[in-house]
């Protein structure tokens, strides 16, 4: 099956399968990329990443917000952290859970009423 003829003159002028594929990101930046997608698409996960965005939290307050079990709320904890987007910080008895820098980046931009 041809080509269309648009799709075609584009695909010339980047260079060909060979120039898009160059200009795709390394395979451990989609490997990543693919980790944060993961972790932010359950929306338990992305509501303890937007209320990190508010401060710094301990564990009894995600749980809290969370309104999970303690089990439950430890794996998520931890498919966030896999995601290099939440650190854990050990201060005395207590854990206390912030976003790191890709966290951040993650939660700059508000997200846009759904009407």
């Amino acid at each position: 099956m041809p080509i269309p003829q648009e799709v075609a003159e584009c695909l010339t002028a980047v260079g060909g399968v060979p120039g898009i594929e160059a200009r795709l990101p390394a395979a451990e930046v989609l490997t990543a990329a693919s980790r944060v997608h993961h972790a932010l698409s359950e929306p338990l996960r992305l509501r303890i990443v937007l209320a990190l965005a508010v401060q710094p939290l301990c564990v009894c307050v995600i749980k809290e917000i969370a309104g999970i079990a303690d089990s439950k709320l430890s794996y998520h904890l931890n498919q966030l952290k896999k995601a290099d987007l939440i650190e854990g910080e050990q201060q005395g008895s207590w854990i206390i859970y912030h976003l790191t820098p890709l966290g951040q980046r993650c939660t700059a931009t508000p997200y846009p009423p759904l009407d």
